[in-house]
This record gives C-alpha cells, sequence and structure tokens, in this order.
C-alpha cells in the first residue's frame, strides 16, 4: 500500500466514523450503507439490496447488501468477503464520548476497528481486485451483527452457500492475530408477572416479580463453567413501578457463550426449561442459540497456513487463535465452509470509549488480505 493510498483510506474511513450506526438507528445505518453503494458504483461494481428487516420483536433493521462485479456473474464458487456497518455505540458518542483523535499509532473512534475499518479494507479490495482474482468475489455487508444477525442470517448462509471461501474482516487482534475459531452464542429473554401491591398496607398480598426473577439470575449464574469453556451472564435486567409497590414486572436478557454444538444444545435445554420458584408468580422465557460454534477444522487450519505464509513473505508474525465472542463467521463455518476471521484493521477496545485502531496494521492487513484473495 502506498503512502497516497493509505492517506487516501483514512480520509474515507473519517468519512464512514463521522456517520454513527448503532443497530437501532437504521436511518443512519442505511445512509452509510448508501454512501458505500454509491463508491461501489463509481468503482463499477452492484449491489444487490435487501431492506425491509426486523429484529425479533418487529423492530425496523437497516439493509443489508451483496457488492459484486456484474461482469464475473457465474456459478463458480468464489470468495466471500462477510462485514457489518452496524455498531453498539448510540448516536452521539462521537461527540462526548468517544471523538475521532490520533494518539500515535492509534486512530480512535466509534466503531472504527468494530468494523468499520475492516469493512473499508474489504469493500477496496473488492473494488481493486474483483476482475485480476482467480475466484470471483461478493461482499455481504449486513445491519444487525451486533445483535445476532436475526435478519441476516439466512442471507449470509445463502452467500456462504455460493462460496468456496468466507473471509471476515472483523478486527485483527492486538499482535497481528486472526481468528480460526469462535463460541457458539446464545440470547435469552426473561419474564416475570406478579401481582402489585402496596409494599405497606397490602405487603403479604403481593407477589414480588422482582423476587422471581433475583432467583432466576441466580440459577443461570450458577451455570457458567469456566472449565467447559460455558458462560452465562445476565447482561440487562429491568422491573418494578416504584420502591413502595411489590413488583408486577421483571425482566432480564441473558447471554449464552458454548464451546460447540453439542454444549449448544445441553445449555439450550436446560435454559429454557427453568421453572418459576413462587408457583403465584408467571415466569417465561424465550431465545436460543443464535450463532453456532465455530471450530477450527482441516479446511481453516489450511487458510490459516495460507495467511501465516503470506505473512512471513511479509516480513510478519501471523497468530491465530479462538475466541469467547461470536460473528457472521459463525453462520459460514458451521455450514463447513473454510472461514477465516478477524481479518480486518488490528485495534482493540471495541464495545468501549477507548475503541481503536493501529495505523501501522493498514498496509500489514492490506497485503494479507489481498494476497489472500489472489491465492485461492
Amino acid at each position: 500500500m502506498s503512502s497516497e493510498d493509505l492517506s487516501s483510506f483514512l480520509a474515507e474511513l473519517k468519512d464512514w466514523v463521522s456517520i454513527e450506526t448503532p443497530t437501532t438507528s437504521p436511518d443512519k445505518v442505511d445512509e452509510l450503507g448508501r454512501v458505500i453503494m454509491s463508491s461501489a458504483k463509481d468503482a463499477g461494481l452492484a449491489a444487490e439490496v435487501h431492506g425491509g428487516n426486523m429484529d425479533t420483536r418487529g423492530a425496523a433493521l437497516g439493509d443489508h447488501f451483496v457488492l459484486f462485479d456484474p461482469e464475473r456473474m457465474s456459478n463458480e464458487k468464489g470468495i466471500l468477503l462477510l462485514c457489518h456497518i452496524d455498531t453498539v455505540h448510540p448516536v452521539g458518542t462521537l461527540a462526548h464520548g468517544l471523538p475521532w483523535k490520533q494518539e500515535g499509532d492509534r486512530l480512535y473512534g466509534p466503531g472504527i476497528a468494530d468494523m468499520k475499518a475492516g469493512v473499508l479494507l474489504a469493500f477496496r479490495a473488492l473494488a481493486r481486485l474483483s476482475r485480476q482474482s482467480p475466484l470471483p468475489i461478493r461482499m455481504l455487508v449486513v445491519s444487525d451483527e451486533e445483535i445476532g444477525s436475526p435478519s441476516s442470517r439466512s442471507l449470509i448462509e445463502d452467500e456462504a452457500s455460493r462460496a468456496r471461501y468466507v473471509l471476515v474482516t472483523e478486527p485483527g487482534r492486538p499482535g497481528n492475530g486472526i481468528v480460526s475459531g469462535r463460541k457458539g452464542v446464545g440470547r435469552y429473554f426473561l419474564s416475570c408477572h406478579g401481582r402489585p401491591a402496596h409494599s405497606g398496607r397490602a405487603h403479604a398480598e403481593g407477589r414480588s416479580a422482582i423476587r422471581e426473577l433475583a432467583h432466576q439470575i441466580l440459577a443461570l449464574e450458577a451455570m457458567t463453567d469456566e472449565s467447559r469453556g460455558i458462560t452465562v451472564n445476565v447482561g440487562l435486567i429491568s422491573g418494578g413501578t416504584g420502591a413502595n409497590v411489590v413488583a408486577e414486572h421483571a425482566s432480564a436478557v441473558v447471554d449464552l457463550r458454548v464451546p460447540d454444538g453439542a454444549t449448544g444444545t445441553e445449555m439450550n435445554e436446560r435454559i429454557l426449561g427453568l421453572e418459576a420458584v413462587d408457583p403465584d408468580v408467571g415466569f417465561f422465557v424465550e431465545g436460543g442459540i443464535n450463532r453456532p460454534g465455530y471450530v477450527k477444522n482441516d479446511g481453516i487450519a489450511a487458510l490459516v497456513e495460507k495467511a501465516e505464509a503470506i505473512s512471513i513473505a511479509d516480513g510478519q508474525t501471523l497468530f491465530d487463535l479462538s475466541t469467547g465472542g461470536g460473528s457472521d463467521g459463525n453462520f459460514s463455518a458451521a455450514m463447513g465452509v473454510p472461514t477465516l476471521d478477524a481479518l480486518g484493521i488490528v485495534g482493540d477496545g471495541a464495545h468501549t470509549l477507548q475503541e481503536y485502531i493501529e495505523i501501522s496494521s493498514i498496509p500489514v492487513r492490506w497485503n494479507l488480505l489481498t494476497e489472500l484473495i489472489m491465492q485461492l
């Protein structure tokens, strides 16, 4: 990557980061999507837009889209570049909590690592190599990865079924790491319905939804087994209407991480099988595994070896690891399509107000991704 290309990359990245794209703001997500598709059109690429998306509770989501070279349309299985443009940061983070700024080699901004820099890397690779690569390239950009990809999963799996390889440009790990395996992920929603009463005058008549939820939280947290790679985290709770009212309603959202499919089935049954402690309180749990486990197999190992050889030739040291965080690569890997993840720009602090990328890694990751595309 030339110094001019690096400067251009950083300028375009700043434009993208300036459009804040939380999953829950589909208008902002689509604004960035239109910017990317406009650039794609200028590069001679075509776009398929998949709109009308909703989450599991009926809330609107942004569009998903596929970019490709219209001159290389065929039934040949090729390379799928897999990305997302939604982030976890609410609108206003750029102005108040995490402004665009450079400190030495680090460049900060909301969603910069997870994963706008990686999306830009993939886009530029597609634009540069779409007519040179041995295999045809398609690039899928989704709008709901940060909430488990409820509306894009079928599209991801459809695109992955057309691919020989899937390359995911989630952020690279500090020290030049890539990801060759990820835990499976589950998401569950708990709701408790009690009987309201005045906490002083008629306390005994009430049945507390919060008390019931507390029992369930303790039961869920006790399911964590680090030795087996299982974690259960109650990450959100809400309930009650006032300090002097026995709570009628309480709810929670639970995150599950498991190492493989069999463990996922076991834990899914345990969580969905929870029952109320107080028979006078209604207790309901819904949800399930939304990302299957992503386990390194022979096909993935071969991709890792190729990536390592490319890095050595570039004078770099590369390592791979399995991680607890999920990504859309879980879906393609579970289908048996060789999938390599964290091929994006190296960074850290995702989902925090310390999110950054390492500027020096941009040319390194450009070489890695483009050489992979040309050698597959």
